[in-house]
């Protein structure tokens, strides 16, 4: 496989809806395998382009070695035909994450998804080396900026740097939450594509024009967020305003540190297979979940009475 890795449709592997997938646990904490090959599929099903298994969503840090190759390899083979699959390779060495890249690469995957080293506060020559490393696998990286979870930040002009000397990195997902800082990629590093990184800044990066959004709502809302990507990225911004403005208020629990528990409260809401979290992570207050109960039922109204 090319750097440029297969081709989705007229896109690329990291173009597109991706939906970073929650792992699904029974009750007594293991994956349920078959339930995630059938939500993959779904998610493929009800228009999505892709799937991220093993990202922060994923609790790719809670998995063990053998878990997280059998998410790959599951989502790899539940997967329709154009339909991606860009695993996550984060781990604290680059060593690591090079691994994580051959096994995605050798699975048939057709990009990965990787964090800075988040061990420490690393030093942006140090970020680079890491990204070199991981890069000499041969398939294309998205980076992945999270500054809250890690202790690096993807700045603009470190993007920019990255691009000029690591041309394995094609795209950058950003989470920071900035949206002025997309402007500033495309001014520092115009050939790495933007995406959007976080669902409540989605339509604010999408008037800059992005390539693509790693989301985490689409798990629960596969063709509400759809219906919004599509009329974003035709600039129908007069129809997705109000749209996005019914489905914020949940959304907005995608940038909290309660994201993984909210969105498999969302999953439940609908009817899907949300289900627990591993330690640490505990199941939210019972106002917390009120709350998102709540916030999901405005989205679904906007969209059942419109």
């Amino acid at each position: 496989m090319g750097l440029q890795g297969k081709v989705c449709g007229m896109t690329n592997p990291w173009n597109g809806v991706l939906t970073a997938t929650a792992t699904p646990f029974k009750a007594d904490l293991s994956i349920d395998y078959d339930k995630y090959a059938e939500h993959v599929a779904w998610l493929a099903a009800n228009g999505t382009h892709g799937v991220i298994p093993n990202g922060s969503l994923g609790e790719y840090q809670v998995l063990t070695a053998e878990e997280r190759a059998k998410m790959v390899e599951v989502a790899v083979a539940a997967a329709p035909k154009g339909f991606s699959v860009v695993p996550g390779v984060a781990a604290y060495g680059a060593a690591e994450s090079r691994k994580w890249a051959e096994h995605a690469q050798k699975a048939g995957a057709g990009a990965v998804m990787l964090l800075p080293p988040n061990a420490y506060r690393a030093s942006d020559d140090e970020v680079v080396a890491h990204y070199k490393e991981v890069a000499r696998v041969g398939i294309p990286i998205i980076a992945y900026n999270n500054p809250f979870d890690t202790k690096v930040d993807l700045t603009p002009k470190l993007v920019a740097r990255i691009a000029d000397e690591v041309p394995g990195v094609v795209a950058i997902k950003e989470f920071s939450g900035d949206v002025r800082r997309i402007w500033q990629i495309k001014r520092l590093a115009p050939r790495i594509e933007v995406i959007v990184g976080a669902d409540d800044v989605f339509l604010e990066l999408a008037t800059a024009g992005v390539a693509g959004w790693i989301a985490g709502f689409p798990n629960a809302l596969p063709k509400e967020s759809m219906e919004l990507y599509n009329l974003a990225t035709a600039g129908n911004f007069k129809e997705a305003a109000p749209m996005y403005a019914a489905l914020h208020d949940v959304f907005h629990w995608d940038s909290k540190k309660e994201f993984i528990q909210a969105i498999k409260l969302g999953m439940d809401h609908v009817g899907r297979y949300g289900g627990p979290t591993r330690l640490p992570r505990l199941p939210l207050p019972a106002h917390e979940q009120a709350q998102i109960h709540r916030e999901m039922d405005v989205a679904l109204d906007y969209f059942k009475n419109r």
